[in-house]
């Protein structure tokens, strides 16, 4: 498991981001008041997240916004992502902080949309040995032998 990416936003938001989810933790009183109460910290996991909307803050503060199925995608800008408990906002000083997370929430979502190498060549392998079994070559017994080694089992 990589290291935890924290980015704490104009202080109102605590984002972590870790190999699997994304959580996001609301502070202070104004979230208390637009988000309905303490909500408390939400978790996303990476693998639901289908888009990210990003918006870089201008005169108003800039806002990122995490959709996944379920969710309710606000679409009335800042004043709606303010009020959503899906979007986090932040400050011109932290764009450039608000980007690396984007960067790596994007880059674990690309890594969790294909199996790894290692189990590709093992899918690859097994199949391998499937076709030899089939053939004759192998007995079942090694077969199955061989299955367990390369699934680590």
């Amino acid at each position: 498991m990589t290291q935890a990416f924290e980015f704490t936003s104009n202080g109102k938001f605590i984002v972590k981001v870790d190999d699997y989810t994304v959580k996001i933790q609301p502070k202070g009183f104004s979230n208390f008041i637009n988000k309905g109460g303490s909500k408390g910290e939400k978790s996303i996991p990476i693998t639901s997240i289908s888009a990210i909307q990003f918006k870089e803050p201008g005169l108003t503060t800039g806002y990122i916004q995490f959709a996944y199925s379920g969710s309710n995608e606000t679409k009335g800008g800042t004043s709606a992502a303010i009020k959503d408990e899906n979007s986090i906002t932040f400050f011109k000083r932290e764009l450039k902080k608000a980007k690396e997370l984007i960067k790596l929430i994007e880059m674990k979502r690309h890594e969790s949309s294909f199996p790894s190498i290692t189990s590709q060549s093992a899918a690859d392998e097994i199949l391998k040995m499937k076709k030899l079994m089939d053939a004759g070559i192998l007995t079942k017994e090694e077969f199955e032998a061989k299955k367990k080694q390369l699934l680590n089992i």
